[in-house]
């Protein structure tokens, strides 16, 4: 919106997309819903380009008006903090709404419109701390020193107000700490009164842990810098995330949110469990697969049966094909695996074990892409049997693997050079062992069709089609 509707360059736009990622600090602070309007390039009015509502309150704005327009003279307090390029507010006897100029190298970049309800009750003292915080932020907002140019990165999502507050005076001493927060503290074992106290030396010392300090931990719990940070000992875990304040240029202390973060950092720490332990049963299954083709390996060297022998040999391929996909299930942490990792190496696996004495050369054009392992274990299948016949009834000719994808469907076409196919008899009533399992994989399992064609010089055309899901 800002691009079509305005003449700011990328680098206020950045300025105001960062300003929009934390403003729901300001909104919280000052219970009130924001509406960030942006000057139009003719200069005739604002564009409405986001909006936020407070968790600490209820909202003033039950509809929301991004890209409403407003020309000049409709919403006057726009015009006059826009002129003025300083706060602007007025009281009615239900709410009370500001305009609140973002100024950034001499030119205004926007008007953050505020709508609270009237004060016509006595504040408590959470709300008076809320509100005297947000009086040192607005003042940084209107100059363009929020939000702060160089930051700590954060991991997750940050802390909000009603997690917990904590306001720092410019020692870095707790003047102020929401129920919440003290809560979080006294689950990571402080057992004294946080207000009063050197909030970093305090935070510092709850990790329990030899060595020293993490430097962000340091620098965001004492208020210094713009961040995030993360407590952390047997107990529980903590997030922090920091906003430092200035007055006319001066340092006057911080904000610091706190959020008690143990229950998801236990369900996280429960994924990456189950996510080991399933893979861990992947690369079980590959050994135990291989096993059972070692097995059969073994056998087939004792059987004298030529047929029987062949058989076996089938079998083992046909077990090294799975086994083949579960290795690659083991060794990632995808939900989806690189379908062409495991039709390279089942390439190569045929090849190894192919009945002929001639050598073949395989080849794979275009890629298969990421696939989920339901649809990748069958069309691997599918694929040996299929590229074992062209390599043995392909006459030494070269074997070519095509693929074409597109979002709905992937088509599969394995081309030999041999002496092809009969064209009026059915390849699959001939009774193959190995064409009754591909056909069966390929419509039962991948829902999906298959032709076998005669080459357009010569040989085979085998032809796979089949659904790829949403």
């Amino acid at each position: 919106m800002a691009r079509e509707r305005t003449d700011l360059s990328e680098a206020e736009i950045a300025h105001l997309r960062g300003l929009v990622a934390d403003w729901t600090l300001l909104a919280d602070l000052t219970f009130s819903d924001l509406v960030l309007w942006l000057p139009t390039w003719h200069g005739g009015g604002f564009i409405a380009a986001d909006q936020v509502r407070p968790s600490t309150g209820p909202t003033g704005l039950d509809d929301d008006i991004v890209g409403e327009y407003a020309a000049k003279g409709r919403r006057p307090i726009l015009d006059r903090a826009y002129a003025s390029r300083g706060v602007v507010t007025e009281s009615g006897e239900l709410a009370a709404r500001s305009g609140i100029p973002i100024v950034k190298a001499g030119r205004v970049l926007g008007i953050i419109e505020t709508y609270s309800e009237s004060a016509g009750r006595a504040r408590g003292r959470m709300e008076l701390a809320y509100l005297q915080a947000a009086e040192d932020l607005i003042p940084m907002v209107v100059q363009g020193s929020f939000p702060h140019a160089n930051r700590l990165s954060r991991t997750g999502s940050p802390p909000r107000v009603g997690d917990g507050f904590v306001r720092l005076d410019a020692n870095g001493i707790v003047m102020f700490a929401s129920p919440n927060a003290r809560s979080a503290y006294h689950r990571l074992g402080l057992a004294t009164e946080l207000v009063g106290a050197e909030f970093a030396r305090t935070s510092a010392r709850l990790v329990r842990r030899p060595g020293p300090v993490d430097e962000s931990l340091a620098q965001v719990a004492a208020g210094r810098v713009a961040g995030g940070a993360e407590i952390e000992n047997p107990s529980a875990t903590v997030t922090l995330s920091g906003v430092p304040l200035y007055r006319d240029g001066s340092y006057v202390g911080a904000v610091v949110l706190v959020r008690d973060a143990t229950e998801i950092r236990r369900r996280d720490r429960e994924l990456l469990s189950k996510d080991a332990t399933i893979r861990e049963i992947h690369h079980r299954v590959k050994n135990n697969l291989q096993t059972v083709a070692a097995l059969l390996r073994l056998q087939s060297r004792r059987i004298a049966n030529p047929e029987a022998r062949e058989a076996l040999d089938e079998a083992v391929r046909r077990v090294g094909a799975i086994a083949v996909v579960h290795e690659t299930l083991a060794n990632t942490a995808e939900q989806k695996i690189d379908a062409d990792e495991v039709v390279d190496r089942l390439i190569a696996l045929v090849r190894d074990m192919s009945l002929t004495s001639r050598s073949v050369r395989v080849t794979r054009e275009d890629s298969f892409g990421a696939l989920p392992a339901e649809i990748v274990t069958p069309l691997s299948m599918a694929l040996g049997e299929l590229l074992q016949n062209a390599v043995e009834h392909g006459a030494g000719a070269d074997v070519r693997v095509c693929v074409t994808r597109d979002a709905r469907a992937l088509v599969v076409t394995v081309e030999d050079g041999g002496p092809g196919i009969d064209p009026s008899v059915d390849p699959f009533a001939t009774g193959r062992l190995g064409l009754a399992i591909v056909r069966t994989l390929v419509t039962e399992e991948l829902g999906g069709e298959i032709d076998l064609l005669p080459g357009a010089d010569s040989g085979t055309t085998a032809k796979i089609r089949f659904p790829l899901p949403e």
